[in-house]
């Protein structure tokens, strides 16, 4: 198979599991599980439930798929806001 069989999709990870799997809601409203692809582990990406990603999936199972992608500042609607890296009281690391 190569990579052009791909199906891409984007969705919003509704669950975080451990060893970097996710179950992700596509756009379409389908559920299904995926894993963290080699680039995102090896550049230590994090993805949290609600974050945005993008999804490949094989045409042969369409309920398994690999996240390649995750947006930038596009958290899904209703999810918790981000307190920009700052510790509870506005605590600074030094």
């Amino acid at each position: 198979m190569a990579k052009e069989d791909l199906i891409e999709m984007e969705g919003v990870v509704a669950e975080v599991f451990p060893e970097s799997r996710f179950k992700v809601v596509l756009n379409n409203g389908v559920e299904i599980t995926a894993y963290a692809s080699g680039k995102m582990q090896k550049n230590r990406i994090r993805v949290l439930a609600g974050d945005r990603v993008t999804v490949e999936m094989s045409p042969y199972d369409l309920t398994k798929g690999r996240v390649s992608f995750r947006h930038k500042d596009e958290r899904a609607p209703g999810s918790a806001p981000m307190n920009n890296g700052q510790r509870p009281g506005g605590q600074r690391r030094r």
